[in-house]
């Protein structure tokens, strides 16, 4: 079976095809399948914004679709980003801006737990849909550490690996994080459902 990302991130790219991969046959990203669009996320919650990737990217292609969204919520501003976590400094999508911005919110507090969740959805042309979720718990770190990763990676500290995820090699990382653990408890739910 075929399957098309709803994506143009390639670092989300490497870990789907990582994990599902020998689920499916082919997996087609954006850029293979001749897609260029900036689907806009209106949804008010994860689960919403993750279904509306994957159904835009599966009405669009005639094939099941799979969309995601993550967010990073911090305790002590009140789960932001949350949603927002890609556009908190601004629409540019900027990472690094969007680190700056989280370190100067959290100056001052000594509560820095916070926590990543990824929903995943996988469309199917015929209108129904599969969504699974993962979650990985840990605090923001004072400053930014490693070479690895993207987004939030150099300030995440992950518990689980005793280190920011930026440190980690992507195996390690794909083996607590929160992508990871939602397309993994998809990949059980396929399973389950043959």
């Amino acid at each position: 079976m075929k399957l098309a990302l709803a994506t143009n991130n390639s670092h989300k790219v490497t870990e789907m095809k990582a994990i599902l991969g020998s689920f499916f046959d082919e997996m087609l990203t954006l850029k293979e399948l001749g897609i260029d669009t900036d689907i806009e996320e209106t949804g008010t919650t994860l689960e919403e914004n993750s279904l509306i990737k994957a159904k835009t990217i599966c009405e669009m292609t005639g094939l099941p679709a799979l969309g995601d969204d993550t967010g990073l919520m911090v305790d002590a501003l009140d789960g932001a980003p949350g949603i927002y976590s890609a556009r908190y400094a601004g629409e540019a999508h900027n990472d690094a801006d969007n680190r700056k911005l989280l370190l100067k919110n959290l100056e001052g507090k000594t509560d820095r737990k916070a926590h990543f969740c990824t929903v995943i959805t996988l469309y199917y042309p015929d209108g129904h849909y599969i969504t699974a979720t993962g979650r990985v718990d840990g605090e923001i770190a004072t400053e930014e550490r490693g070479s690895f990763g993207f987004g939030y990676d150099p300030l995440f500290f992950s518990h689980e690996l005793n280190k920011v995820f930026a440190e980690g090699n992507a195996e390690e990382k794909n083996s607590v994080s929160h992508r990871g653990r939602a397309l993994r408890n998809l990949m059980n739910l396929l399973e389950n459902n043959k």
